[in-house]
Order: C-alpha cells, then structure tokens, then sequence
C-alpha cells in the first residue's frame, strides 16, 4: 500500500510540473474590429440619359443630347441646382418629320434645337396654367421671331405652339422638386430655323429742300427789277438819277 501511495505521489508531482511548464493559459484573441462604413455623400445630379433609356423611344432624342453635348449642360445645370423643365419627342415624332429636315439643319441649329426643347425653370403640370407667354427657352430670345413658344392649357391638356407647329404633352416621364421631364407629340420647330428675323428698320430719308420758295423769291425779285426798268430809264435822264438809281438797288438787295 505503501508503494501506491508512492506512485500516486508521483504521478501527481509530474502533473504539476508538466502545468506549469506550460506557463499561464493566453487570453482569448479578441475578434478583428470592422471599419465603421463611411457617411454617404449626397447624390449626384439626376442622370438624364438613364431615365430616358427607361422610359423608351427616345434614341433620336439621345442621340441628338450626346452629339450636340447639351447633356454636359444639363447635367452642368443640374449639379448647380438649377431648375429645368425638358420636352421629349419620342423617335416617332422625328420619323413624321418631312423628309430630310433634321439632316439639313448644321451643327449649331441641332444644338439650338436641343435647347429650344429645354425651359430654364421647373413646370408642373398645373402650373403650366400660370405661365407667361411667350415662354422663355435655352435657344434663345423671343423676340423678332427668334425662338418664341407659347404655352396653353385646358384643364390638364397642354399645347405648345412654335410658329411653325402645335404640339401637346402626351406624357409625364420624370418629374421631382428640380428636374421635369414631359413627352411631346412633335418636335418643337423654332420659328427662326424657317422664317428670318424681321430687317432692321431703314434710317428716316433727309427731308428735300423746298425750291418753291427761292423760285418764287426770283421770280419777286425779277419781276420787280423788270418793272422799274422805265423808272431807270427815267431817272438817267433827269437830274439826280444816279442818286435815285443807287436807292433803288439798295432797296431790291435789302428785300431779297
């Protein structure tokens, strides 16, 4: 019995020394802390291009914003915050176009073209009812037949009408607090593309001088000097002539 208390002993002793050859027990590695995401920033300008795409049937519209690179200014308006409203015809509307006429405008009228589709402040449909005619547009003036359009409704239709075409808003595609976006059923033709700005009025023509005055002073004059030649000759032929003849001239100058 002895014995196995020995051999308990022992083996308890190795137990101890193999613990604390091992040291203390490590302390458990905490997880990784994650990066807190960062704050979103604020949107960007509303991606006209897109919500195009979206709504359909406007590539010939698109095409023409790329090509002209009006979409940079509208995105530029935009992002500044600024207010527009854009009007939209759909590809059809070009294709009911007379033939040729979207290739025979130039560079710059495709651009005016753009611009004369584009309002620079934001329109609801209701209050297109207050609008001030003739409305303002990107192209350019309104005056002597630049690029005029006018804006009327009847309860929520709306026609616009350019001088060269009347057209109607057929659809809502996008609209927010900032940007409008509305279908039309034709292509809005600016009236300076078709007419030509009214000529500069002509200076006023200097008046012609009256003759008939100075005839009629001559004619006075002559005839009066015509009618005192027997007086002339009177007047040689008695005393004191010249005197009288110097007298009678003076007069004469004097009148005229």
């Amino acid at each position: 019995m002895k014995h196995n208390l020995v051999s308990t002993f022992l083996f308890l002793l190795l137990q101890c020394i193999g613990i604390l050859a091992q040291g203390p027990t490590p302390a458990p590695i905490p997880p990784p802390t994650r990066a807190s995401a960062p704050a979103p920033g604020p949107p960007g300008p509303t991606n006209v291009t897109k919500i195009l795409e979206k709504a359909g049937q406007c590539s010939t519209f698109i095409r023409l914003l790329q090509t002209t690179q009006e979409i940079s200014q509208i995105t530029s308006l935009l992002n500044n915050s600024n207010s527009i409203t854009i009007f939209v015809p759909p590809d059809n509307a070009f294709l009911n176009m007379k033939a040729g006429t979207l290739n025979s405008f130039n560079d710059q009228q495709k651009a005016e073209l753009i611009k004369f589709h584009i309002l620079p402040q934001y329109f609801s449909i209701s209050q297109f009812q207050t609008a001030s005619n003739p409305v303002q547009t990107q192209a350019g003036g309104t005056s002597n037949r630049e690029f005029p359009i006018n804006i009327t409704t009847n309860g929520t239709s709306v026609n616009i009408t350019t001088g060269i075409v009347n057209a109607s808003i057929s659809n809502t595609v996008y609209t927010d607090s900032q940007l409008a976006i509305y279908q039309v059923d034709k292509v809005l033709l600016p009236l300076q593309f078709f007419v030509p700005p009214a000529p500069a009025p002509a200076p006023p023509k200097p008046k012609k001088k009256d003759d008939s005055l100075d005839s009629d002073s001559t004619s006075a004059v002559s005839s009066g000097a015509i009618s005192l030649v027997p007086v002339i000759f009177w007047a040689i032929n008695s005393n004191g002539g010249f005197l009288f003849i110097l007298a009678v001239f003076s007069f004469v100058y004097v009148s005229s």
